[in-house]
Order: structure tokens, then sequence, then C-alpha cells
């Protein structure tokens, strides 16, 4: 995190615009200026001056205590994933600040070996929701789920992959939660400036999500998909970090029902008569590298 950013404060004034007044018993009389609550109403319910709370989103004042944050993190009503989040924002800014270099993400031997073998679709991803190495189960699924390509491109700018999601736009949500989950405050990870800024100028339901601040966990999921093969598939999707990795997770599709398993049967028979689909790589793909032109 750099000297200049104030993540803090830009995650409580994002948050502080969607909370309604009313849900808190604030009366609205007339018309406000402010979406959600306003600053002094967030300082009176959380029981601290107008003017402490104005400084922690200005960034004037980096080191609240808990108790402060918690009081209010209730007053925005965030459950417990961001109440984590927001606590460990603060963290972040009492630790030393050192230089970031991009990251390199390596799959594990043995997962590597493991992945053909799973009578499932699974993948591995990398902390910034880049597939490291994907099953040929899980590229019959989506040609997208290969090494060296994205969720976050992929499901904000790729055609064909939100065709895959029945609601589209509450998958994208879910998903860029859970980006934001696991960057955490490290907001200046060179990937994630990459991610984010390519993002905010293509999608600008990107735009619109990545403003709220939203977290949540990478966590187990029901699923449905409409594949164009074997139409509606529902799968329980479990992640399952990988030991000895930084955030890293091997993403698991099993089916929900006996006939969610015969379309997953049918899956594998139609990718045995394509080209063998899965690969590992050893490295998060770098900036500016092309990607395919169906990500974009």
């Amino acid at each position: 995190m750099t000297d200049d950013q104030n993540l803090l404060g830009e995650f409580l004034r994002a948050r502080r615009e969607l909370v309604a007044p009313e849900t808190l018993g604030i009366p609205v009389l007339g018309t406000r200026r402010v979406a959600g609550l306003r600053r002094e109403e967030v300082a009176m319910l959380s029981g601290i001056s107008a003017e402490y709370y104005l400084r922690l989103e200005q960034g004037r004042d980096r080191n609240p205590s808990g108790q402060v944050l918690r009081s209010i993190a209730r007053v925005l009503q965030l459950d417990e994933e961001a109440t984590d989040h927001l606590l460990g924002l603060v963290t972040a800014e009492r630790s030393p600040r050192r230089p970031r270099r991009a990251r390199t993400e390596t799959v594990p031997a043995s997962m590597a070996a493991l992945l053909p073998q799973l009578p499932f679709p699974a993948f591995v991803e990398g902390r910034s929701l880049d597939v490291l190495a994907a099953n040929t189960l899980a590229t019959a699924l989506s040609p997208r789920l290969v090494a060296g390509r994205n969720r976050l491109r992929d499901v904000f700018l790729d055609a064909e992959e939100q065709a895959l999601f029945p609601d589209w736009e509450a998958a994208s949500a879910v998903l860029i939660a859970g980006f934001r989950r696991s960057v955490g405050a490290d907001a200046d990870d060179p990937r994630v400036v990459e991610l984010v800024g390519e993002l905010s100028i293509a999608s600008p339901l990107f735009r619109r999500l990545w403003s709220r601040h939203d977290v949540r966990e990478r966590q187990g999921a029901t699923l449905t998909f409409q594949h164009p093969q074997v139409g509606a598939l529902t799968v329980h999707r479990e992640k399952l970090q990988i030991t000895g990795t930084d955030a890293i997770v091997l993403v698991l599709y099993h089916a929900a029902t006996a006939e969610d398993a015969e379309r997953i049967g049918l899956l594998a028979t139609l990718s045995a008569t394509e080209p063998a689909g899965w690969a590992a790589t050893g490295t998060t793909p770098e900036t500016g590298l092309p990607h395919s032109a169906s990500a974009r």
C-alpha cells in the first residue's frame, strides 16, 4: 500500500452510501443530498465525534481502535466477513510499507498430477483469479478454463462466458466480492492494479460493483450453468486452499443430482473427442502479456 492510498476511508465511504437511513430508525424528511448515511449520522450512532469520523474517512487518522471499528461496522451493517476486512485494512496501515513486485504463483507438482485424475471439472485458481491449471472436464465446461486465462476478465468481458450463467450479474457480484476479499489491503499489487485498471475502463458493471467494496470469502456455493451442449447443469462448487501456497485454491465442481452427474459424464465423453485441454503454468501471467482476443 502506498502512502497516498486511503483504503480505510474508501471502504467506509462506500459502505456508508449503501445503508438506507430508515433501516436505522433515522427519519427521512425532504430531499437528502447524499446517498445512504451522512457522516455525522454514522458518528452519532457509533458513539464517536463527527470530527473524528471525518478524519478516518479522509485518511488523517489511520489508527482507530478495534472497539471503534466494530461500532462503525455495526452501524454500517457489515457482516462478519466485511468486518474482518475492515479490521484488516487498519492492520495493513500499521505495517511497514515495502515496494510491491509481481507475485509468482506456482502449481505444486502433486496438484498438477492430480488434476487430470479427478472425475469432475477442476482447476487451480490464483490469488487474483488467474487460472493456473485445469483438467479437460473443466475446459469442456468452459473453454476459458485453461491456464493463462483470468476469471475476472472472462466473466466481465467475454460474452460466451457470460452466457453460461443464467444470472450473470449476480455471479459477477459474487466473483468480484471474492476477489476483493482475496486481495485485502494489497491494492497496489501489480497484478491487482493491472486487472482493476483494465476492467474499470472496459466494463461499467465492474466499475459499479468494485465501487461497492463488497467482500466475500472464496468459498463453496451451488451454481447452475447453461451449457450449450448439455443444457442446465447444477453443481456444488468447492474452493480448497492448497497447502504450502499463498492463497492458491483448488476449485471443484461436483454434481448436485444424479441427472447432473449424467451431464458431467456427457461432458467427459465430449471432451474425449477433443485435444487435451489440461495445462499448467508456473507463473502468473505478467502485466502486458497478450491474452486471447476473446477475453476482451
